[in-house]
């Protein structure tokens, strides 16, 4: 079996498996970065639109009847309804 692997055939194929390792290896670090990168940019997206939700919502709570309808595309016609 020694003799196998200081052999020229068991030389490449020593080469070969070793390549075959540390592609497997690069590949799975590669995907975990890009898993971990992608939830990072998710979160920040999520964070991103959280703000922007509660800047809406502060606009609205400032808003009386009459401009929320405006707002929505509507008008407020004399008894009060928005239309």
């Amino acid at each position: 079996m020694m003799a196998f692997l200081f052999s020229r055939v068991g030389a490449a194929l020593a080469g070969v498996l070793v390549l075959a390792g540390v592609m497997a290896y690069t590949h799975y670090a590669a995907y975990q970065r890009g898993a971990a990168a992608e939830r990072t940019a998710a979160l920040q997206k999520s964070v991103e639109l959280l703000r922007e939700r509660n800047a809406t919502d502060e606009q609205i709570r400032d808003m009386d009847d009459r401009q929320l309808c405006v707002a929505l595309g509507g008008r407020l016609s004399d008894d009060g309804t928005c239309e």
